[in-house]
């Protein structure tokens, strides 16, 4: 157990490391943010802060010996420079998370070793590669790179043959993923403590405009509610084979089969943010409870449900038209620059 008045690094430096650190100060912890850029919006509200490369082991080594357990707040850190860590302070959730959910590939036959169910796909890493996956899975499709895309980002929908031999693809390794015929897109949010225990929060429907979740509504509509069972066996079993301690995010759609898996997120999840006031203990805290070896906190709904929605680019100018309404808990991440698709703070509303 680690108790409160220790510290807790963090690596990254973005806003789910900010709500992690508020979290935190919340127990008692101090928080330290290891990050390379130089001003990260994490830092404002921990307790230290050091700028340093990712594969940067003796910087690593450094600032895990300040820590009594180390964390991170994405997923593409470097795995092999973070073996500097751990000599120092326990790493949670372990390596093992990032190397599966780091490359769309790994994550797949991971989650079909487990019996999940998965959109057909195939490994890409030339255009005849291209062409025999196009082939054996048909279109349309969807060509991602394997690695550090998000919010739609390093994908290319391919709507006929044609439209895909015409790509000029780029030179790193890709997957083509055949299209999910689907009717709702979920997260099952989960954490784990170290003693193995599970405990799951209610599962949001999310709503995406051009690739970037825009609104996450608890509970969800009947018909998705009614996939939750038994994409929460799945979940439960990618834990357990990891020895996953901390918040665990896998998102799929609700199809007219059931569930399908489409990724996963080592990490507090933006789906999840409703928790703050929508759950009697969010998904940070529990986080920080989880990989400080605490007992978890409670999951269940503060209210009837909450809606939460996200405030990307200038949406995040209407914050006092937003705090005119006294129901609205309006949560700004204090990033500098507005720009458009980026992430700027999140609205909720309690359903009473």
């Amino acid at each position: 157990m680690i108790p409160p008045g220790e510290t807790i690094g963090i690596l990254g430096g973005g806003q789910l490391g900010r709500m992690i650190a508020l979290a935190a100060a919340q127990l008692g912890y101090r928080c330290h943010i290891y990050a390379p850029e130089g001003d990260p919006i994490a830092a404002d509200v921990a307790a230290q802060f050091t700028q340093g490369a990712f594969d940067d082991t003796a910087a690593l080594a450094a600032f895990a010996a300040n820590c009594g357990v180390v964390t991170y707040e994405f997923e593409n850190v470097p795995v092999a420079p973070l073996a500097a860590i751990t000599p120092h302070a326990p790493l949670y959730p372990p390596a093992r998370a990032l190397e599966v959910a780091q490359d769309r590939v790994n994550e797949k036959r991971f989650v079909d070793a487990l019996g999940g169910r998965t959109a057909p796909w195939q490994a890409v890493d030339s255009e005849a590669d291209l062409a025999a996956a196009m082939a054996a899975i048909g279109t349309p499709g969807i060509l991602k790179t394997r690695r550090d895309g998000y919010d739609g980002k390093g994908q290319w929908r391919i709507m006929t043959a044609e439209q895909g031999q015409a790509l000029d693809l780029p030179d790193v390794p890709l997957i083509y993923e055949g299209f999910v015929d689907f009717f709702g897109e979920f997260s099952v949010i989960l954490v784990r403590g170290g003693d193995g225990a599970i405990a799951f929060w209610d599962s949001a429907h999310n709503h995406h405009v051009d690739g970037i979740l825009a609104r996450s509504t608890v509970p969800a509509p009947a018909a998705i509610a009614a996939q939750v069972a038994a994409a929460r066996v799945l979940a439960g079993k990618v834990a357990d084979a990891l020895d996953y301690v901390g918040v665990l995010t896998l998102e799929f759609f609700a199809t007219d089969h059931g569930p399908v898996f489409n990724e996963m997120a080592p990490r507090v999840h933006n789906s999840g943010h409703w928790t703050i006031e929508g759950a009697l203990t969010s998904q940070f805290e529990n986080h920080v409870r989880a990989i400080c070896g605490l007992p978890l906190g409670a999951t269940a709904l503060a209210a009837r449900g909450t809606v939460m929605d996200n405030l990307i680019g200038d949406a995040a100018h209407d914050w006092a038209t937003i705090l005119s309404d006294p129901a609205n808990h309006l949560h700004l991440y204090g990033k500098a620059a507005v720009l458009p698709g980026r992430k700027m703070g999140h609205v909720t509303r309690l359903i009473l």
